[in-house]
């Protein structure tokens, strides 16, 4: 059974892609209500080789410690492990909700989808 604040969050990605004509957001909200057997996880490091300066980032699934991110990202992923984001944070990055995504990046333009 699918978790009601997933739930609420692929309605509101959906509501968001359709009101921004934003199909990022849609296919977000698909990755949101896949089993979580079918979510993948990503180490920092990989994030790092992947993004660049200030690159807002969305990863629908858990980001792991491993390794570090050599500089400063927005990061929304569906699960984060306590060391990722300590190391995130100490790079001047920030992790951000789903709402203040969208409250963001409307249009979901120079937002990097990894997965």
């Amino acid at each position: 059974m699918t978790n009601q604040v997933v739930i609420r969050m692929a309605k509101d990605l959906k509501k968001a892609s359709a009101k921004n004509d934003a199909p990022i957001w849609a296919k977000l909200a698909e990755y949101a209500l896949k089993p979580s057997i079918a979510r993948r996880d990503l180490n920092l490091n990989r994030i790092g080789q992947l993004t660049k300066e200030n690159d807002t980032v969305v990863f629908p699934g858990k980001v792991l410690g491993t390794g570090i991110v050599p500089h400063k990202i927005t990061l929304f992923s569906f699960a984060i492990s306590n060391s990722a984001a300590s190391k995130i944070i100490e790079k001047g990055g920030k992790i951000i909700s789903y709402s203040d995504l969208i409250e963001q990046n409307p249009t979901g333009k120079g937002v990097v989808l990894l997965g």
